[in-house]
């Protein structure tokens, strides 16, 4: 798991040991190989690679000094550029390469135990990382390239993010020759960070460690301390204090020079309280802060890479360079959401800004919630634990770009959680800081752990937003005789519109954190208005009028004359079909190729149509291609050639006629201590649409679990648990319904069960597509068919049709017939065999028709009362795709 925030290319990664010694640095390799980096036309770097030895550690370094300087050239201010935590000197080494050209003399280099340095992981040790940094300010002082205020004090900057961005205040508190810093995305306290309120941040904190290679790659006392809290589950002093000693925090008075704070919003490692206690302090030191609040951070978002590095370079240019031009950007920052680009889908920032630091807590609103006194349930093991970020997950597109859109996923298990709720907004109201609220907390234990939340709850019964995904810990002693708790909730920035409302969510548990394990029941109560700041000195910039503005008549105008002359139209998406309207679906020369494969097939020219209150069954051996024709049905994945209709409407990704699709995939999931009721609704909320369009009861009539809603899931059989999850497929009452395996795991009783739940839900005029491997029950419960393989249709038609057109008759008899009659039968000429069958006499034929079976029959005095086409699906199967299953 890499803790680097991808797209912040050399900025966000992170370094280790400094602290001013007397030992000088011994070069070990490398000393004097330069090497000539261009590109693009750019102007030329000059590069060196050593490796330097400091107290029998390896370090691995990288100088970058601009191209024009030789050994008597000028000499250049140096930047010490950190990584971050898991990375390496390599991942800063295109923002070097920039700051060279831009006039810097750089050096990078591998944090102990990351890339090709030695030594152990010591998180920022002041006798170790930090006193490495000192040792490499010692060696860039000795550099004709590097600008000196006096002998032996270089004028240097240090920059980093995360890792980094803590080596660079570190430096700055350590060692009084740092001149500026420029941390982003980092920590003040890391024991704070790691143990907010005393609750141990767990799935951070194993990311730390396996980022790191492991616990031994750590120094031992780390190790130590790590192994202790998560196997308690709560930090105790030794730790905190162990952490606290590797924070800025223990050399607040100390920084004293100009500092760049860069902060992500989408952080829920390290949130905007801490670039917060870190302005606070610097400033308090006398020193000038800037503060930017970027929109991604370590949950994803969008890193601003570009224009974070173009500030840093410009507060470099002012404090080290002395370039008292320089516009360093406004005191505060932070980026807004302005949208979707509508041609590529990203979405859009804007600035707003103000001159001073307006802090967390500015402009406070004051904001009534309406709720009585609620209790909710601490489950044993805290467990299920409800979501909120998604730790270690920010480096995934899609999550990324939801997070930079203020989008994520957030869940809450009924019973565990308390909410109070606002009245809907009479007008919009901007969140940017940390509201607070004060509430009464009593439990059945004597430490509870809440964990505090503020949802953003649209009009008309939308899904709820949690704002960047994040939420505050609180721990409770003494919670048994109750007590008032003031939580002070997550500093974000948020625009809440007009008409919706604000959720107060207390939880139980949290996926990231940990949490008391032993059964509890906590009941709390409100005690003061929910205090909302609002930061009004901050304003947004007007976003400039795009250039299309300016072109777009023109244009039209000269595309309107095109048309006429050509006669061309232009068409943008693939209408509907009227004559489709009432057809469920139609498959037209549906093909998709396997992944990198030009001509191999996973679904070839298929087509086929399912009416309206067909239940339909999907057949093919494995390979046939059934599941990716499933996939593209539902808008999972996109057909090379030819197209779905469901309804006459063109399915793609996210289509809306998808709504009117349920589906059911093998392996659906339910939470075991929560009631049938109760998952489905839980169920039915995540989809975000609105209650009233559920149907619940007409789905559980189907279903037919009666009483059983009411019991938790663990008591279900597994009969049962394929009836609920049918149900949930069923919610909304889809007019198509798509069913893979639904019979998986269930005894005959409970086979008969489902199909009798089929053939119900088709009977009201819907539509049920099934794929099974159980071709007797498909048999039963289909009205037609469609068999595939190797990715192609085979036949499609009804049952009844597929299975008849054998070649094996059933005789009905209208009396029974001894062995010898039997034998006589089978050996007609034309006959295979004739075997006994509940239904009469089961006869296969091998060239003879059915008319002359009828008149050897009479002949040998069989007393016939019926005869017809009889074949299992089975054999109908076997014989359609020449015995392959």
């Amino acid at each position: 798991m890499d803790l680097r925030p991808s797209r912040l290319r050399g900025l966000l990664r992170t370094p280790r040991r400094a602290l001013a010694a007397g030992a000088a640095v011994v070069v070990l390799a490398g000393a004097g190989t330069w090497t000539a980096v261009a590109s693009d036309g750019k102007a030329p770097v000059h590069r060196s690679d050593r490796v330097m030895s400091m107290d029998g550690v390896r370090i691995d370094t990288s100088y970058f000094t601009p191209g024009d300087t030789g050994s008597t050239g000028g000499r250049h201010p140096a930047v010490l550029l950190a990584h971050g935590f898991g990375g390496s000197k390599q991942d800063v080494r295109g923002q070097a390469e920039d700051l060279a050209r831009d006039g810097y003399a750089v050096l990078t280099w591998s944090a102990r135990g990351f890339g090709r340095s030695t030594g152990r992981i010591g998180l920022n040790d002041p006798k170790g990382e930090v006193a490495d940094v000192s040792k490499l300010i010692d060696w860039l002082a000795r550099q004709p390239q590097v600008q000196l205020d006096k002998p032996g004090d270089p004028r240097v900057g240090v920059a980093g993010a995360s890792y980094g961005g803590a080596i660079s205040l570190l430096a700055a508190g350590y060692d009084h020759r740092v001149d500026a810093i420029a941390p982003a995305i980092t920590y003040w306290n890391l024991a704070d960070a790691l143990f907010p309120d005393g609750v141990f941040k767990k799935l951070w904190a194993g990311i730390f460690v396996n980022s790191g290679g492991g616990c031994a790659k750590f120094e031992p006392q780390l190790c130590r301390m790590y192994e202790r809290v998560a196997e308690s589950g709560r930090p105790d002093a030794q730790a905190r204090e162990l952490l606290e000693a590797r924070s800025p925090s223990a050399v607040a008075g100390r920084i004293k020079v100009p500092t760049l704070l860069v902060q992500g919003q989408t952080d829920s490692l390290f949130p905007l309280g801490q670039a917060d206690a870190a302005a606070k302090a610097i400033r308090a030191a006398g020193a000038p802060v800037d503060v930017d609040w970027i929109a991604g951070g370590h949950d994803g978002g969008d890193m601003e890479a570009s224009r974070v590095q173009a500030r840093v370079r410009s507060w470099f240019d002012r404090y080290l360079k002395n370039d008292k031009g320089t516009d360093t950007g406004p005191a505060f920052r932070v980026s807004r959401g302005g949208g979707v680009d509508s041609t590529s889908g990203a979405a859009v920032l804007r600035g707003a800004s103000a001159d001073a630091y307006p802090g967390l807590e500015s402009g406070r609103h004051p904001l009534r919630l309406r709720g009585t006194e609620q209790s909710f349930a601490n489950p044993a093991g805290a467990s299920p634990p409800a979501v909120s970020a998604l730790p270690g997950l920010g480096g995934s597109g899609g999550l990324a770009q939801l997070s930079s859109l203020g989008v994520g996923v957030s869940l809450d298990f009924p019973g565990q959680y308390a909410q109070f709720e606002s009245a809907p907004l009479t007008s919009g109201l901007r969140i940017t800081g940390s509201p607070t609220v004060t509430v009464h907390v009593r439990a059945t234990s004597d430490d509870a752990v809440l964990f505090a939340k503020v949802y953003d709850v649209p009009a008309g019964g939308g899904t709820p937003q949690l704002p960047a995904q994040l939420v505050t810990p609180v721990r409770v002693e003494g919670a048994k005789a109750g007590k008032d708790v003031t939580i002070t909730l997550p500093a974000v920035d948020h625009q809440v519109e007009q008409g919706h409302r604000l959720r107060l969510v207390l939880a139980s548990t949290d996926l990231g954190y940990a949490s008391p394990v032993n059964p509890a029941t906590y009941t709390v109560s409100l005690q003061s208005d929910l205090k909302v700041p609002t930061a009004p000195g901050v304003s947004t910039a007007a976003a400039p009028l795009p250039s299309w503005v300016w072109w777009l008549p023109v244009a039209g105008a000269v595309i309107a004359l095109a048309l006429l002359v050509t006669g061309r139209r232009r068409t943008t998406a693939v209408a509907p079909d009227p004559a489709l309207a009432e057809v469920p679906l139609q498959i037209t020369d549906l093909s998709k190729r396997y992944a990198r494969s030009a001509d191999r097939y996973a679904v070839q020219e298929l087509s086929f149509r399912v009416e309206k209150g067909q239940v339909l069954g999907l057949l093919g051996p494995n390979g046939a291609g059934k599941t990716t024709t499933l996939r593209m049905l539902m808008g999972l994945i996109t057909p090379d050639a030819g197209e779905i209709r469901v309804f006459g409407h063109a399915i793609r990704p996210g289509a809306p006629v998808l709504s009117r699709v349920g589906a059911f995939v093998e392996g659906s999931g339910f939470l075991p201590h929560l009631s049938g009721r109760e998952n489905l609704e839980l169920y039915w909320r995540a989809t975000g649409r609105p209650p009233e369009d559920a149907h619940p009861e007409e789905a559980l009539e189907i279903a037919g679990l009666g009483d059983a809603l009411a019991r938790a899931v663990r008591t279900y059989s597994q009969g049962m648990r394929q009836r609920l999850a049918i149900a949930q497929a069923m919610l909304g009452l889809p007019d198509l319904l798509i069913l893979d395996e639904p019979t998986n795991g269930l005894d005959p009783p409970q086979i008969r069960e489902m199909r009798e739940v089929l053939i119900r839900y088709a009977a009201a005029g819907r539509t049920v597509i099934v794929s099974s491997h159980l071709l007797a029950e498909v048999e039963q419960s289909c009205t037609h068919l469609v068999v595939m393989d190797r990715g192609r249709l085979v036949q499609a038609g009804p049952v009844a049709e597929i299975v008849g057109s054998g070649d094996t008759l059933l005789v009905g008899l209208a009396a029974g017939i001894a062995d010898p009659l039997v034998e006589k039968v089978a050996a007609l000429p034309g006959v295979e065999s004739a075997v006994r069958t509940d239904g009469g006499l089961l006869v296969r034929l091998s060239g003879t028709g059915s008319a002359q079976l009828l008149v050897d029959l009479v002949r040998l005095e069989v007393p016939v009362s019926s005869l017809g086409p009889h074949r299992r699906l089975e054999d109908a199967f076997l014989t359609l795709i020449g015995g392959s299953a």
